[in-house]
């Protein structure tokens, strides 16, 4: 037996060293199947390992038939386990009558692992090191340019820079948004890097209230994100003003301040990478929490293979047709992935909001700011302010007698 053993495993070993035959249609010819019953032979077993196709027919042809009536032999039930788990394999099986309606019917799915060691591969490892990354460069930056100052002494005369509403939807959004971020770090890595130092149970329960926070403030997230970009959207269309701007380096690589409306071209940059991914993320996350009502990937990869993208870089098409799994996996982790890009850039202007600028974080507690950093900073706007406060004056000054 044990020569037996030997040979095959030289066999194996053989066919696995030898090159693929060469065939018309690049497919192995059908091995004679008499000998095994019609049921897959060592010559199927070394074509897939020489990476060639093979007809499969003979299995998945293979899902009906009666159990083996030898006592002690045959498995309980009306069919052989084999037969059933092939039908299964190739979604032959009639699932109708399964609990779950549609989401219960897909039973085998195989992009469960190609989901899950993604997830816990490079979306952990890529999204860590971008958020790393990104401190690691501010806090070099810090040390090298240090704080952006007021070059002017204040002034003592203060100007309304954001009105109450403005300041309530910047922190409903931006606290709303942390919440968000935080939790759903703790999702994504609290097996790995939570659960084997503060135990399984832990973790469990640190996981549920996370996901609690997550789909409910999620709402308060949306809301900001509306009210943000309604009460700025004109602020932050482009202009010439944003040219000099960067030519300068927005007096934050320089010493030079660049004239500036009231929101410059960084932080126009900001406002849209905030509305653009905001949306997307969004949008991800209500197909996450109504995954029937809301499939978006399959429609949208018949959209690129209707357009042609993925032949414009030699790829075959995308799948259209996703059961309910796959749909949520995708989405899981297009949200994922958005979400860490929008979380470097947050992190980015939390900086300069706080410890790279100086007075800039008064705009957003008090709302005013003192006149020699708003002239610093965005004088054109001050100018705009001003020249609007004068007007406002002459209107309602009483003519003299």
């Amino acid at each position: 037996m044990f020569r037996h053993l030997t040979a095959l495993m030289m066999l194996v070993l053989l066919g696995m060293s030898l090159p693929a035959p060469a065939t018309a249609q690049g497919t192995a010819p059908a091995p004679d199947r008499s000998a095994t019953g019609g049921a897959q032979t060592l010559e199927d077993i070394l074509a897939r390992q020489r990476g060639e196709k093979i007809d499969d027919s003979f299995r998945r042809d293979a899902t009906g038939g009666e159990a083996q009536s030898a006592p002690g032999l045959g498995p309980l039930g009306g069919a052989s386990d084999s037969e059933i788990w092939r039908a299964l394999r190739y979604n032959e099986a009639d699932t109708r009558a399964s609990a779950g309606g549609e989401l219960g019917q897909v039973l085998v799915q195989d992009g469960g692992m190609r989901w899950l060691l993604f997830r816990e591969g490079p979306l952990l490892k890529y999204g860590g090191w971008l958020l790393l990354g990104t401190m690691a460069l501010l806090a070099l930056f810090y040390l090298l340019r240090g704080r952006v100052r007021v070059d002017a002494e204040a002034t003592g005369r203060t100007i309304t820079r954001f009105q109450f509403f403005e300041r309530f939807s910047h922190w409903l959004l931006a606290g709303s948004f942390i919440l968000l971020g935080l939790t759903g770090l703790l999702t994504l890595m609290g097996r790995k890097f939570i659960a084997p130092y503060m135990g399984k149970e832990f973790n469990a329960n640190l996981l549920v209230a996370s996901k609690f926070i997550h789909n409910n403030v999620a709402w308060a997230f949306m809301l900001g994100l509306i009210f943000v970009f309604v009460l700025w959207v004109w602020h932050n269309i482009p202009n010439r003003s944003d040219l000099t701007w960067f030519a300068q380096g927005g007096g934050i690589v320089g010493k030079k301040h660049p004239p500036a409306k009231k929101f410059n071209a960084g932080q126009k940059i900001v406002f849209w990478s905030v509305i653009l991914l905001g949306a997307s993320i969004s949008a991800s996350g209500l197909s996450l929490l109504f995954p029937f009502e809301m499939p978006l990937f399959a429609k949208s990869f018949g959209i690129l293979n209707d357009i042609g993208v993925m032949g414009w870089i030699g790829q075959e098409p995308l799948p259209t047709h996703l059961a309910p799994q796959e749909e949520m996996q995708y989405a899981q982790l297009w949200h994922a992935i958005v979400a860490f890009v929008l979380m470097a850039v947050i992190i980015a202007h939390i900086y300069i909001g706080t410890l790279g600028m100086e007075g800039a974080l008064d705009a957003m507690t008090s709302g005013e700011v003192d006149e020699a950093w708003a002239k610093q900073h965005h004088s054109i706007w001050l100018d705009e302010v001003k020249a609007k406060e004068a007007e406002g004056a002459s209107r309602t000054a009483t003519p003299a007698e």
